[in-house]
């Protein structure tokens, strides 16, 4: 059998580099924000029917569990522990197989069961029984086993389910790289062992303007564990540490640190909450709003609009070619000499294989004194392996190798 021959264009990108900008902004929220909530839990939620449809049929069935809604409810902390008084209300919807060959599949008992555990593992603080209310309204499919396993017989490789694109590019930037690193080392179990009173409700906002970087931070602080505002300053300060500690190791740029910056003292005002995040009271959270796959929101980079959290792992091009399009330009950054920038876009049409894209497009700006010439040859291939290799991409993500927010 002839190799494919993919439609893959390689070609020089003519843009300043986003570290000579004058200016950059960078966003990440932690696991414990509204948004971030959402994805986790549509995540999860796909994760599960998906390693439940194998586990029972050999195969994943068709689903798209990325409509998830956090309804904020209403809490009253105060220092010493406050209460919820009003549950945070989930909506799952979506739409998942039920019906296989006239036997039922519990569709909304795994995800509910998937939606619980995620947010025990998610946000430590929070009382799955009296602080959530979950409601699943995925609603059904039905399929014939048979004709499913006719046609991937059929169709070894998954023909995209949509005309979609998906974009990646590398490499971080230092304000990106200490924007990311910052809020994953204050959500990091070590640092919860030592600083349990930190939720994992954190939104670290970075700004490069010129050669002098800022970092905002909003850390929402667990009520029980602090009984007075000087033990709230205490883990203020211990977050201010810590993430001084991550620009140290990323960066020599003149760096400013600001945590909390809404908390009056004066007056009496805290970011104290019941549960570790601001759904409790009155913040909402949807799927798609927040991070993209590389875990970051860049306004000075190429992004996709697509929410990748929840879809299926199969088919569905909105999730793998944005997985895909990072992973293509994080080995192109790392192995191809001479890339200073690598901008990776990759386009699907609806019924065609994935692994053969309508276009897949790099761009790359290259280092001083490289051309494009000597860059596009292993730039391509990069591409056309992986792309040759992409049912790995559904591996990686059942064996939780990949996130997507």
């Amino acid at each position: 059998m002839a190799e494919k021959v993919r439609n893959i264009v390689v070609e020089e990108m003519v843009r300043t580099p986003v570290e000579m900008q004058k200016v950059e902004l960078v966003e990440r929220k932690g696991i414990g924000h509204p948004d971030s909530i959402a994805d986790g839990i549509a995540e999860a939620v796909s994760r599960a029917l998906s390693r439940e449809y194998i586990k029972r049929y050999g195969i994943i069935l068709h689903h798209n569990t990325d409509q998830v809604e956090v309804v904020g409810g209403r809490a009253y902390p105060r220092f010493g522990g406050g209460e919820v008084i009003k549950p945070i209300y989930i909506l799952l919807s979506g739409r998942a197989v039920e019906l296989v060959d006239r036997e039922l599949f519990p569709v909304h008992e795994v995800a509910i069961k998937a939606a619980k555990e995620y947010l025990k593992k998610a946000v430590r603080h929070l009382d799955i029984e009296n602080h959530v209310v979950i409601d699943s309204r995925i609603g059904q499919g039905s399929v014939d086993l048979v004709g499913v396993f006719n046609k991937a017989r059929e169709n070894p490789i998954p023909l995209a389910n949509d005309t979609s694109f998906g974009v990646g590019y590398a490499p971080l930037s230092e304000t990106e790289r200490i924007v990311l690193e910052t809020e994953k080392l204050l959500n990091s179990e070590k640092f919860k062992k030592e600083w349990p009173a930190v939720g994992e409700d954190i939104k670290v906002m970075g700004l490069r303007k010129g050669d002098e970087i800022d970092l905002t931070i909003a850390a929402a602080i667990v009520d029980s564990e602090v009984d007075n505002p000087d033990d709230y300053m205490a883990v203020k300060e211990a977050i201010h540490d810590a993430a001084w500690e991550i620009v140290e190791a990323h960066t020599e740029r003149p760096t400013k640190v600001y945590v909390n910056t809404a908390d009056d003292p004066k007056n009496g005002i805290y970011y104290i909450t019941v549960t570790g995040t601001s759904a409790e009271a009155g913040d909402d959270g949807s799927v798609g709003r927040g991070n993209r796959v590389n875990g970051l929101i860049t306004p000075n980079r190429h992004m996709s609009m697509e929410a990748a959290a929840g879809k299926n792992p199969v088919s569905h091009v909105g999730k793998i070619y944005n997985i895909l399009s990072m992973l293509i330009a994080n080995d192109i950054a790392e192995q191809v000499e001479g890339v200073k920038e690598v901008y990776v876009r990759i386009l699907s049409q609806i019924g065609k294989p994935i692994d053969e894209p309508l276009v897949a497009s790099i761009q790359i700006i290259p280092e001083k004194d490289y051309s494009i010439d000597v860059l596009e040859k292993p730039a391509y291939e990069i591409a056309d392996e992986w792309l040759a290799n992409i049912t790995k991409i559904q591996k990686m993500i059942l064996e939780d190798k990949i996130s997507v927010f």
